[in-house]
């Protein structure tokens, strides 16, 4: 039985991803409609479509972790001894908090310069810091 935290955490993890990935797909069908028809895009189209990515990559990497969807390599898995194969998952799931430890670390620190810079989107000055903080 899943705890409130785990079923919070998932819902909310989903649902940003899903609600940016929707919003990615109106975005583009606003500027390729824009550019065929009106002859002029979306302004900033393309710094919103970056912005909504990280958005949904890093709202949906806890859920592939979560859920051990990760890209596997299986090919010498007929030869791996069953005893090892729980062994295994844990030393990759070790591995993984490692390094997801780490990428925060340093997104942390890279969202912390942004905001000391004042470092903005070129076209419509969208502050960059919460995006890094976010990821």
């Amino acid at each position: 039985m899943l705890t409130f935290l785990d079923r919070a955490l998932r819902w909310s993890s989903g649902l940003m991803a899903a609600i940016a990935l929707f919003a990615i797909m109106w975005l583009t069908l606003a500027d390729v409609t824009g550019r065929k028809f009106l002859s002029h895009s979306v302004p900033g189209g393309l710094e919103l479509t970056e912005v909504l990515m990280v958005v949904v990559i890093f709202g949906a990497l806890p859920l592939v972790s979560l859920r051990s969807e990760h890209v596997v390599f299986d090919t010498l898995d007929a030869f791996v001894p069953a005893w090892f194969k729980g062994l295994q998952a844990r030393l990759v799931h070790l591995i993984c908090a490692g390094m997801f430890a780490f990428m925060a670390k340093l997104m942390v620190q890279r969202a912390d310069r942004f905001s000391e810079y004042g470092d903005v989107t070129l076209h419509l000055q969208l502050p960059l810091s919460p995006v890094a903080w976010l990821m």
